[in-house]
């Protein structure tokens, strides 16, 4: 399971160091093969290659012509790319995704159970002062029992 925040870097090559607290994990339970893509640009996601392969599989279930469809997979296409993690956990981010997101210098690394999620750390304080934890996110939680 990917959880927490490990704050990394992006180097000047684009590569970002996965932070060993997720690099060992993944490596562990999936190998060094990653998927690095994103929906909307604004932040990097980096699946283990297993697991995107799960997703690709779920899509082939829904109908081509739906429009959600082919839009999700325009936007993972567009700014996607398979990669290989180095033998010092690196991983190099697409050109375009680094432009899009701001993937340069200091990055927080968020791990997402599955996946893990790159953001640039002015863009992810943004978010959550634009999008805060509400008692209404809280209620919908505890339906669930969490």
């Amino acid at each position: 399971m990917l959880r927490g925040n490990h704050p990394a870097r992006v180097d000047d090559k684009g590569r970002l160091k996965i932070p060993n607290g997720f690099r060992v994990l993944v490596e562990q339970q999936y190998g060094a093969e990653l998927f690095v893509t994103s929906v909307s640009g604004e932040y990097v996601r980096i699946y283990p290659m297993a697991v995107w392969l799960e997703i690709e599989r779920r899509l082939a279930e829904v109908p081509s012509a739906n429009p959600s469809k082919q839009r999700f997979l325009d936007r993972v296409n567009f700014f996607g790319q398979a990669v290989t993690m180095d033998k010092q956990g690196r991983a190099v981010l697409p050109q375009l995704l680094r432009e899009s997101a701001a993937m340069a210098g200091d990055v927080s690394v968020l791990g997402l159970q599955n996946h893990l999620e790159v953001w640039n750390q002015k863009r992810l304080t943004e978010r959550f002062e634009k999008e805060p934890f509400t008692d209404e996110d809280g209620r919908v939680l505890s339906g669930f029992g969490i």
